[in-house]
């Protein structure tokens, strides 16, 4: 297998997709912050110093995700149609679970906004409280689902 974003002589360059078929595309990523019980219940109560933390985390994942293209130097910027991001409490990590939906319809896939939405609202609940819990752990951030396009339907194996 090759990787398509080098061309012949191993240098990076930007995929041409100008021949693809325009599809309707969707990608599911999720991941996760682990933290202290106590930042955790800080979060839940609301009495974060910085206001509403997974409001907050949720935006920044939207708006992470239509940045893409200007943060991942070989991503094509797209016309998103939709981003969805949840975030929920997780009692056993202890800690915040992510999961963000990007759809598009286009020539090339939305798994890097899924993604970067998944690590931008992370980053931003570590930002807004890391003043209490600098020890904070971003971790498990993968793809769920792909669908669309010539290489078809991926889904996560959670038997990792």
């Amino acid at each position: 297998m090759s990787l398509t974003h080098f061309d012949q002589k191993g240098d990076a360059h930007m995929v041409d997709v100008s021949d693809k078929a325009v599809t309707d595309r969707i990608a599911i990523a999720s991941g996760h912050v682990k933290m202290a019980e106590e930042t955790l219940n800080m979060i839940m109560s609301g009495d974060a110093k910085k206001g509403d933390v997974m409001g907050v985390a949720r935006l920044a994942g939207i708006m992470g995700a239509k940045k893409t293209a200007d943060l991942i130097p070989l991503c094509h910027p797209l016309p998103i149609t939709k981003v969805a991001v949840k975030m929920s409490y997780d009692l056993s990590l202890p800690g915040v679970r992510i999961e963000a939906t990007v759809k598009t319809t286009g020539q090339t896939g939305v798994e890097m906004e899924a993604l970067t939405a998944v690590s931008t609202a992370a980053l931003t609940v570590y930002d807004m409280v890391k003043a209490v819990d600098k020890a904070m752990e971003i971790g498990g951030i993968r793809v769920m689902l792909k669908d669309g396009g010539k290489s078809g339907r991926y889904q996560a194996n959670d038997h990792r």
